[in-house]
């Protein structure tokens, strides 16, 4: 009887996983697809790269603002119908991009992709840790971070072959048929856990969200203007998203009756002000990495987007092959020597793209791009390990909502900073280097950003025996 109640959780639990990463899939391949494909709609809308990026920025601008709103709504709608309605509006979102008809229509409903991607993509954790229970976390875990990891290489490659066979509204249409399958799948799988009519009642921090999610678009805004337009076009945006993220750290600071989205308190400690400011800069620096190589190749080379796309996955694969093997060394070396090792060799890789040239061959690239997604896969594996070991529990879950937050802020700006340099350029190679000197001077603020981090663990006092203690 055991056994068989047991084959039938299995069963239960493989289906559950296949839904909930079946829809989770297509929110990690979207961030990065689009890279590829950004030379393609610069030709085909008339459009500048710097109104280009914003397809991206967009995106990931609006994916951080849902997360948090998705932290509060669990509570009150419940895992299911959450995920739902968020596969329902990503699936609106890519067939409105399919159907867009200039670059503007295109960046807001990525907007609405985005905001579906915010609600399904921190789901996805929370699904499958209530599923799999404490027993098979680690087993489940594991395979939800290799596909995590997988995003940024399989991203590329797919927008490579939808672009070369297919054209650029199926970079989004291709959605469909997966979300289709999808919700089919979550409808069957996933149990209902609405909560109970008298379950506590947590407010959503809706003035906090009003002062973060503009505060972190006119930042963007500033920073995408700062050449090419007049000295106040950049200023006047900076200026107000400082304005409004200091309105925000005294207002969580004073807030009573509602929990602040962002607990500001939590980075008078060191280690977690470290943390969160180093995956900021591996963001940025993963992103801009994506976003710089497929131009480069496209517009200097003049390879089609499918090889561009190809000749991007070193970044994702060593990410991928790095970020477990460092996760398990760092219990045991600690987080801060791993990510310093991992920063030296990504500033390597991004010093050696600044000394690249249009007959330097695809070989020195290809090895720089592996350096980089190797040195930033050991940078951020210890780093979210050590929020963990340096935040009190009560604190974790909102640690790592903020973490993630910036995590993506650091990606939309630097795709930003990317589209920004390369328009700005005298040619594909001279904004090319300009974005790795860039590039290089993030990973040297990241380096100098680790020495926080919590070093080897110190082991455990030995237990008294009772009869010494007599």
């Amino acid at each position: 009887m055991n056994a068989v109640h047991t084959g039938r959780f299995d069963a239960a639990l493989r289906w559950l996983i296949a839904a909930v990463l079946i829809g989770g899939i297509m929110g990690i391949l979207d961030g990065t697809m689009v890279a590829v494909a950004a030379d393609t709609l610069a030709g085909r809308f008339g459009a500048s790269l710097g109104a280009v990026g914003w397809v991206s920025t967009a995106y990931l601008l609006a994916l951080v603002t849902a997360i948090p709103v998705t932290s509060w709504a669990v509570g009150r709608a419940g895992g299911r119908r959450l995920w739902l309605g968020g596969l329902a509006l990503f699936l609106a979102g890519s067939l409105a991009c399919a159907l867009a008809w200039d670059i503007g229509s295109l960046i807001v409903f990525r907007v609405v992709q985005g905001l579906g991607a915010g609600i399904i993509d921190p789901l996805v954790l929370v699904l499958l840790a209530r599923a799999a229970g404490p027993a098979r976390a680690g087993r489940v875990m594991g395979l939800m971070g290799l596909i995590l990891s997988l995003g940024p290489v399989a991203g590329p490659i797919v927008g490579g072959i939808v672009l070369d066979t297919l054209g650029w509204r199926w970079m989004f249409l291709i959605n469909l048929p997966v979300g289709l399958v999808a919700l089919v799948l979550a409808r069957r799988a996933l149990p209902d856990d609405s909560p109970a009519g008298d379950a506590p009642r947590v407010r959503l921090d809706v003035a906090g969200l009003a002062l973060l999610a503009p505060a972190f678009a006119a930042g963007v805004v500033g920073l995408s203007r700062a050449t090419g337009h007049a000295a106040w076009q950049a200023l006047v945006p900076l200026a107000a998203g400082a304005v409004l993220i200091s309105g925000y750290a005294v207002r969580a600071l004073r807030v009573r009756r509602t929990a602040p989205i962002i607990d500001v308190r939590m980075f008078r400690s060191a280690p977690f002000t470290a943390s969160v400011t180093v995956m900021l800069l591996t963001g940025l620096g993963t992103f801009a990495a994506i976003f710089m190589l497929p131009l480069y190749y496209q517009q200097a080379l003049g390879h089609s987007a499918l090889a561009a796309g190809l000749l991007v996955t070193p970044v994702g694969l060593g990410g991928a092959a790095a970020m477990p093997l460092a996760g398990r060394l760092s219990d045991r070396v600690g987080s801060r020597t791993l990510a310093q090792g991992g920063a030296v060799l990504a500033l390597a890789g991004m010093l050696g793209f600044t000394r690249t040239t249009a007959g330097s061959g695809e070989v020195w690239t290809y090895l720089g791009a592996l350096a980089v997604g190797i040195g930033l896969g050991c940078v951020g594996a210890p780093t979210m390990g050590a929020l963990y070991r340096t935040l009190p529990p009560d604190l974790v879950p909102q640690g790592s909502s903020a973490l993630y937050m910036l995590n993506q802020l650091g990606a939309s700006i630097g795709i930003a900073v990317v589209a920004l340099i390369m328009q700005g350029a005298d040619g594909p190679m001279d904004g090319f280097r300009g974005v790795a000197w860039f590039g290089a001077g993030s990973v040297a603020l990241l380096l100098a950003g680790t020495v926080p981090l919590p070093g080897r663990p110190r082991p455990a006092p030995a237990e008294v025996p009772v009869a010494a203690r007599r």
